[in-house]
């Protein structure tokens, strides 16, 4: 009975977005706002980032390219990123 009022409410759900099943990654499900780079960096080691973002470095450092991407969580840390290349609190 229960299967067969969800597997309803499913077909309903696809009905009116049409046909379109959305899933979330964890991470983006989990986005929280975080107060430092340390808090951010116990849940994302190498620090966060948008997609398509590229790790600024000075000199001959070599950059960051290990960080997690996900837009969603870097959007509500914005103020992590100083150097403003659009990964936050990233770190080797």
């Amino acid at each position: 009975m229960v299967s067969t009022l969800l597997r309803g409410v499913f077909a309903l759900t696809l009905a009116i977005g049409g046909g379109t099943a959305v899933a979330v990654a964890p991470a983006e499900a989990a986005a929280k706002t975080y107060k430092n780079c340390t808090e951010l960096n116990k849940t994302y080691k190498h620090g966060v980032g948008k997609k398509g973002a590229k790790d600024k470095v000075r000199g001959t450092t070599k950059p960051v390219t290990n960080f997690t991407v996900s837009t969603t969580v870097y959007n509500k840390n914005t103020k992590l990123d100083r150097d403003k290349d659009g990964v936050a609190c990233e770190k080797r």
